[in-house]
């Protein structure tokens, strides 16, 4: 038989010891002056925290935030360095200068290569006109010549005339086609400069795009919790300036037993009462259950062991309140929270709404 590992007996004791205490600590806590169907737990105020962080690496030159400071959607809170952005952007206003010019010469080429044709044209006609008058020569010669009216080699001669003839003409269409080829090509090149004007833009843009993205700006109204890094030192893209916190998603978290998570739905009405501030009352509503117990032992086989399981809930206060009061907002503030788990209880009096004005 294999021998039992004591460090596991003692783990497993510790646990449940500690679940044990949570469920005593929870049961001693519940004011005793609750209607059935309202349940009460102790808490702590917790809002959602965001990183303010640069997409690309670079040195921080300037942080214009302290911690504790409010601050606004979208002020800028830092600013990176942008000398190799501006660098680079200026390389890109000497390219796009380089492709308009490049435009201009494509241009310019589609339009001597069209004079070109022109000409090229014009004496396909003339030799087309020479053919056409040789022919005609060679004709009567030939009638001539077989009446014995002339010499043969007149005849001869004009033969020739009309071989030569044909053969410019070819030629003269050779050269309009070889003509035709360059103004595509030509108008191909000018296609092709607009492209790059296009790409060498997109470029400025996307360059413009980061260094604007080099102002750091706040996502949400919110405090500065930390100062993450400071002025002149090199960050990763993605790594953390500073932190945070969002005053208008603030909410409570809470623990509730088994018995009673079990009739907390999403939007289940909670009211919250802070330590700091008893004489208010503030609306919530439950936005999370957890779907695993915590502080429970890793199975779970008896119905007395089940009673003691408890359950993370978060309640958010009403962001409305929130908006009205956010520089008065404080995280980290504890207090109770009361859950009302049966929607026909009547709320006591003492947890009448009454929130700052």
């Amino acid at each position: 038989m294999k021998p039992i590992d004591k460090r596991w007996l003692r783990r497993g004791t510790v646990s449940v010891a500690a679940v044990v205490v949570a469920a005593i600590a929870w049961q001693l806590l519940q004011p005793h002056d609750l209607p059935d169907g309202i349940v009460s737990g102790n808490g702590r105020i917790e809002a959602v925290e965001i990183d303010v962080a640069p997409k690309a690496p670079g040195r921080i030159r300037e942080i214009l935030a302290d911690e504790g400071d409010f601050v606004k959607a979208g002020q800028v809170v830092a600013h990176m360095d942008t000398d190799v952005l501006q660098a680079q952007r200026a390389e890109a206003e000497a390219q796009l200068q380089q492709a308009l010019n490049a435009i201009d010469i494509a241009n310019s080429q589609v339009v001597q290569r069209q004079s070109e044709r022109a000409a090229a044209f014009a004496v396909t006609r003339q030799r087309e006109a020479e053919f056409d008058a040789a022919r005609r020569r060679f004709a009567r010669s030939d009638t001539l010549a077989r009446e014995g009216a002339t010499a043969m080699q007149e005849r001869d001669d004009d033969q020739a005339r009309v071989e030569g003839a044909q053969a410019a003409v070819e030629a003269a269409k050779a050269q309009l086609a070889a003509v035709d080829a360059a103004i595509t090509t030509a108008r191909s090149q000018v296609i092709g400069a607009r492209s790059a004007v296009e790409a060498v833009r997109a470029t400025i843009r996307r360059l413009d795009a980061d260094i604007a993205d080099s102002d750091l700006k706040a996502p949400r109204d919110g405090r500065i919790q930390f100062r993450v890094a400071q002025p002149g030192e090199v960050v990763a893209g993605g790594g953390r300036v500073l932190n945070l916190v969002n005053l208008s998603d603030v909410y409570m978290t809470f623990f509730l037993p088994e018995t009673v998570a079990g009739r907390v739905g999403l939007g289940t009405e909670v009211r919250i009462v802070l330590d700091a501030a008893p004489d208010y009352v503030l609306p919530a509503k439950v936005s999370f259950v957890a779907d695993v117990a915590q502080f429970t032992p890793k199975t779970v086989e008896t119905k007395s062991e089940r009673q003691k399981l408890m359950f993370r809930v978060k309640a958010r206060i009403d962001p409305e309140l929130l908006r009205r009061h956010i520089r008065q907002v404080k995280t980290g503030l504890p207090g109770m929270a009361y859950v009302r788990i049966d929607p026909k209880a009547d709320w006591p009096a003492k947890l009448t709404l009454n929130t700052p004005r």
